[in-house]
């Protein structure tokens, strides 16, 4: 994806388009940051530490909206919105929730999971397979529910 980033920003800067070419300075930013810090441990960056960065950047920006909102500052809740938009085209599919309801009913299958006590279990079983592609703050809500009927 770093490979991308010159490309787009050069297509950015051609159509005029402010908003999407700052957001993709900002990730070229961040990714950069990362890939220095990954070197600094002797280590190269991942496609898996790409993503981590851009769900970092915008969970901050979430995070950020809504302190936007309640002061009272639109404007600065629409640039951030504006920011989330390009960062979620670099990012990998969302499951809906009946994606994420069959995926933990797989792994409860795979690791025998019978009950609440092996919801570490399965949510590990989980992220090995879906890493990025389930939003695991309302996954393990879940993962409770399934196994707390079964237990």
């Amino acid at each position: 994806m770093r490979e991308q980033l010159p490309t787009l920003m050069k297509e950015a800067m051609k159509a005029g388009d402010k908003k999407r070419l700052g957001a993709i300075r900002l990730i070229g930013a961040a990714m950069k940051d990362r890939e220095i810090e990954a070197r600094g441990l002797g280590k190269e960056m991942t496609e898996e530490d790409e993503q981590a960065v851009l769900r970092k950047m915008v969970k901050q920006r979430q995070d950020s909206i809504v302190a936007y909102e309640a002061a009272g500052r639109e404007e600065l809740a629409a640039q951030e919105r504006d920011e989330v938009a390009v960062l979620a085209e670099f990012l990998p599919q969302q499951m809906d929730e009946a994606g994420t309801r069959a995926a933990i009913a797989e792994a409860i299958a795979e690791t025998g999971a019978a009950g609440p006590k092996d919801m570490g279990k399965v949510i590990a079983a989980v992220k090995a397979k879906h890493a990025g592609r389930i939003d695991f703050g309302k996954a393990s809500g879940i993962v409770k529910d399934m196994l707390a009927r079964q237990g």
